[in-house]
């Protein structure tokens, strides 16, 4: 099972290395990661395995958000599932 993470705030060094410790942390495969930064705005999208993670979902979502408060960004976490529903015609 793959999930879409998004984070979009200000600027500031080792939002990418933040995020990517949390899902170091439980065993979340990063997949893909594209990002951009638009003037001082940083934006970041990263495709991820969540079949092994060594925690729930919810718990992932609320480990990212606290990563997304300490980072002043946004964080937000979509199973592929719900994404792919969403996109459908």
């Amino acid at each position: 099972m793959k999930a879409i993470i998004t984070v979009i705030g200000k600027d500031a060094v080792g939002i990418l290395a933040k995020v990517s410790d949390a899902c170091a942390k439980a065993d979340v495969n990063i997949v893909e990661v594209t990002q951009s930064v638009l003037q001082d705005m940083f934006a970041m999208v990263m495709l991820v395995e969540i079949d092994k993670s060594n925690i729930g979902f919810d718990q992932l979502k609320e480990n990212l958000q606290k990563v997304g408060e300490a980072s002043k960004t946004k964080i937000h976490i979509m199973h592929e599932d719900i994404f792919n529903s969403m996109h459908k015609i």
